[in-house]
């Protein structure tokens, strides 16, 4: 029996082999990515202009001439390779540290049994709410008081143990199969096997996720290394380039050099584990025990 004409399904409109409304998000997302773009482009054109260039009217994104000599001053004004080392150790520390602690708090959350378990995480969660110029005073004066002003411990340490972190490997390790545990329970293994051995190499994508963000985080960060630190020597590359801005004049072009070189780390992490991020944030979402 053949389906009558009337209820045959029609196929989509197609136009040089793509469906109209393929062509209407393309023509919708093209624009809208331009302009996304412009403040880059403009960032990377500013830091190749001379000084007296930059406000120029009509503006002008192709500089001419070309000043490829504002990234040499740059290192010739400032400690710029200090201040990014500073960046690099902190941000990567906290993004080691941070990814540890918050995977073993968030299996304590998600695989043990204890009296309290979901209120302690709900307090914990509760965190999330406080807004993070609130506790900067009080860790300020915590910080005083055992001497670690103007140090490594200082950016480091508070910033190890993320509310955030444990929430997002939380719901993730909710999704790994108990059967898994379980199996590994009768071949008499230990919380700290189980952990190590089965729930961190099937978490890849979540960990990946949380060490994108946490990285990010971090090496934007600025009121937080502007308040814990107050010698050169310990500036983060936020804080030092916000040396380039004066009560009366800006350096303009040093700054957008500075923050053309401050940038190409994080679409560099970005790039290289964009794939494990897109498939943490779908799966950390999802599920439960």
């Amino acid at each position: 029996m053949t389906e009558s004409p009337q209820r045959r399904r029609r196929a989509p409109r197609q136009v040089f082999g793509y469906t109209l409304g393929t062509w209407v998000l393309v023509l919708f997302l093209v624009p809208t990515a331009i302009l996304m773009l412009m403040p880059f482009v403009w960032m990377v054109s500013t830091s190749l202009k001379s000084a007296g260039a930059v406000f120029e009217y009509p503006p002008t994104f192709i500089p001419n001439p070309v000043r490829w000599d504002n990234y040499t001053r740059l290192f010739e004004v400032l400690p710029f390779a200090r201040f990014f080392l500073n960046s690099l150790i902190v941000a990567g520390s906290v993004t080691i540290l941070g990814v540890a602690t918050s995977a073993m708090a968030a299996y304590a959350f998600a695989r043990l049994r204890f009296p309290g378990r979901e209120a302690l995480f709900l307090g914990y969660l509760g965190t999330l709410m406080i807004p993070a110029q609130v506790v900067i005073i009080p860790n300020f004066i915590l910080l005083r008081t055992l001497g670690w002003i103007d140090t490594y411990q200082a950016l480091i340490l508070p910033a190890a143990f993320s509310a955030f972190g444990t929430f997002l490997l939380r719901q993730y390790f909710l999704t790994i199969p108990g059967e898994l545990e379980d199996a590994a329970v009768v071949d008499g293994a230990s919380h700290w096997q189980i952990f190590t051995r089965v729930i961190l190499p099937l978490s890849g994508p979540a960990l990946s996720a949380l060490a994108i963000f946490t990285f990010l985080f971090n090496w934007n960060s600025f009121l937080y290394p502007l308040v814990v630190t107050n010698s050169t020597s310990m500036s983060t590359l936020t804080v030092g380039l916000n040396t380039l801005q004066g009560q009366y004049n800006t350096a303009w072009t040093l700054l957008m050099a500075g923050s053309v070189l401050a940038l190409l780390p994080v679409l560099t992490v970005f790039l290289l584990a964009q794939r494990y991020f897109i498939k943490g944030i779908t799966l950390t979402g999802i599920g439960g025990r």
